[in-house]
Order: C-alpha cells, then structure tokens, then sequence
C-alpha cells in the first residue's frame, strides 16, 4: 500500500473537497456568476458597527463601515479579474462567495496549463492595482495625496483609505502563500517545470509554512487578525493540496465505474413506513423513487426519510417526503463533470440513467471516496 495514503483521514478530505459551501445567500447574479455572502460576513459586520459605535460614536461606526463594504466591492472586482480571465480559456465560475477574509471565486475546473492558470492568478491583483492607480490619479487630480504637509488633515478621506487598503490587499495577496494570488502563480511557474501535482504539494507546503510563520508572528505581537488569516491559509493550502491529488486520482475515470449498480428503488406510492424497513434492512441510506416504468421521480435520502416522519408520519407516501426534481446523470459522464453536478445538488447521492432514461445506477459521495481512495493506494509512488 502506498504509504501517502492515510484512509480515515484522506476520507475526510476527499469527502470535504466536495462539500459544498454552506451557509451562503446569493445576493446578485453578476454575468452568469452568482455573488453570495456567507453569513459569517455579516455577523463580522455587525460585530465590528458595534464595536466602532462603542470607541467613536454612530458617525464614526457609520464611516468605518461604509471603508469596509467599499474595500470589499473592491475585492469582488478583483475576484471578477479572476473570473473573466477564467472565462477567456473557457472555464465557467458557477459562484463567488464574500468571507470575512475576503472572496472565494470557485472556477468549474482547474486550467491543467500553466500558462493559463499563471494568468488567471495575476488577472486578480491587476484589477486590484487598477483600482489604486485610479483613486491615486483621481486624489491627485483634487490635490489630495498625502504629504509629509497634510497627512493629518486628510485622515478620514474614504477614498484616501479605500486607496491605502488597495495597495495593502495587492501586496498581501502577492505573498506567494498557496492558495493566495501569489502562491497560484507560484505553483503556475513551478507547473511549467514539474508534474501539476508535485508543484501543488510544493506550493501548499510552502504556503502552511508561511503561515505558520505569520501566525506565531501574530501571536508574539498579539496581532490576532494576523493569526486568523495565517490559520485560513494554513487550512486552504490544506484542502486545495486535497482536491488536486484527489483530481489526479480522478482522471480518467467515467461515472459507469464510480456508480453502486447493486441498490434497492422505492415505488413512488410506496409509504415511508417501508422505506424505513428499507433502511433498515441494510447499509443503503439513499433511495430513488420510480414510478410503474422504471422512470426516476425523485430521491429519497435518510434525512428526508427522518423529517418526513417528523411532519408526516409513517403512512405518509415517500412522494411527499423525497427531494425533487432531481437531476440524471448519462452514463460516460467524465469524473469531474459527475462530481460537479453530485456537489452542486446538494444531494448525497445523484441517479445515473441510460440514453433512454432508464436507472442503471447510483453515483453515491461514500462510493466516490471509496473509489478514490483504492486508486491513490495502488498508484505508483
């Protein structure tokens, strides 16, 4: 067996990888790219008007808080930089979501070029020095530039602070510390030299020893925002080293030989009394609902079965519980493609159908980590 391969915890980040981002609402749909805030960012908001209201008052809370929704627009258009770059190749953004650290652009599928991905990386920080360059010109045009001669009067100019944040988001986000701008390109030009995944493991053990660094810095110096980011980084180098390996050991492979062909279905009249019989009897969690011809209806997973119980009770019809409409994926449905629709479905388990829509499978997240996990044991080392 191949020693990199750890089951219980390779599991957990296979498994991980293809959670989808939870706890986010979509606030805008932006040229076919969803722009969603996690919650997260609004508790961070509030907390922190609450806090500026305390230390100076309504107008300073209300100022400071305009700086910040500012800062972060600004950092939605750099996350856009990346997605319009993305899109030149080809590669479509389903969604971006607005953290407390910042933007999160997903791309459909990583650019297997370097060259590609090199460019995709540097597109974010040039919208970034776009927009410093032009509030730099725009202040200078009003004579409102700092100088050794009127840096005090000009403290609290929104535009004058949206400019200095700028320039301190572009440097930051140069460091080259996977999975920040500046690492991506680090791992683009390490590409060009190197298998994709050994300049991934490169440029993710670069990045968490960066972050370590910064962190304990963080702690010397009681800077804790600094220890916070260092822990995401360190973290997010993490999973993206988790998702390419788990790519890797993706490639090539059809949904034919990832979906369970041996699984039980339910009638679309059958009553959720025995699809708990049906759970019981076995380890099989997921059921698809059919109708007299075989034909998917919908998906009955353990979690409707329980809230259907809840609300319903045990004659209730499995109809009236399942998730619908559910998507079918065809068989000869590349890995990634398979996984993507699974992720975005929200569902731990999707139906696979024929070319005249009858159920041949069911691709399950449990199977798919299996699978995985058996290929990366016996690849070569």
């Amino acid at each position: 067996m191949n020693p990199a391969v750890k089951p219980g915890r390779d599991r957990d980040r296979v498994s991980r990888y293809y959670t989808p981002m939870t706890w986010s609402f979509r606030l805008a749909r932006i040229l076919g790219t969803d722009v969603k805030v996690h919650f997260t960012f609004v508790l961070l908001l509030g907390f922190l008007f609450l806090s500026w209201q305390q230390a100076g008052g309504v107008d300073a809370a209300l100022q400071l808080t305009g700086l910040f929704l500012a800062l972060f627009f600004c950092i939605v258009l750099h996350e856009f930089g990346h997605i319009l770059m993305a899109r030149h190749f080809g590669i479509r953004t389903p969604d971006v979501v607005i953290l407390p650290i910042g933007g999160v652009a997903r791309l459909e599928r990583v650019p297997e070029v370097p060259r590609q991905e090199l460019l995709i990386a540097l597109a974010g920080p040039l919208v970034t020095a776009a927009i410093a360059a032009g509030l730099a010109a725009w202040l200078a045009g009003r004579g409102e530039l700092i100088t050794l001669t009127n840096a005090d009067e000009l403290q609290g100019s929104l535009a004058l602070d949206l400019l200095q944040a700028n320039v301190v988001l572009l440097f930051f986000n140069l460091i080259p510390a996977f999975p920040l701008d500046g690492g991506r390109v680090f791992r683009a030009l390490l590409a060009m030299r190197m298998p994709h995944l050994k300049a991934t493991r490169l440029a993710a053990k670069t990045g968490q020893a960066l972050a370590i660094g910064g962190g304990l810095y963080g702690l010397a110096t009681g800077q804790t925002w600094l220890m916070v980011v260092a822990l995401f980084v360190f973290l997010a180098a993490g999973q993206e080293l988790a998702s390419t390996t788990t790519r890797v050991a993706g490639a090539g492979i059809l949904v034919d030989q990832m979906m369970i062909t041996r699984f039980r279905t339910l009638p679309v009249y059958a009553t959720l009394r025995e699809a708990v019989d049906l759970l019981l009897e076995g380890e099989q969690g997921e059921f698809p609902v059919v109708d007299n011809l075989g034909s998917v209806e919908g998906l009955l997973t353990r979690d409707h079965l329980i809230r259907g119980l809840t609300a319903r009770g045990p004659d209730s019809p499995v109809a009236e519980a399942m998730a619908r409409p559910v998507a079918r994926l065809p068989l000869g449905l590349p890995f990634e493609a398979a996984l993507t629709q699974l992720r975005e479905s929200g569902l731990p388990a999707l139906p696979v159908v024929d070319a005249a829509g009858q159920l041949t499978g069911l691709l399950t997240m449990n199977n798919i980590t299996d699978l995985i996990l058996v290929r990366q044991a016996v690849a070569p080392r």
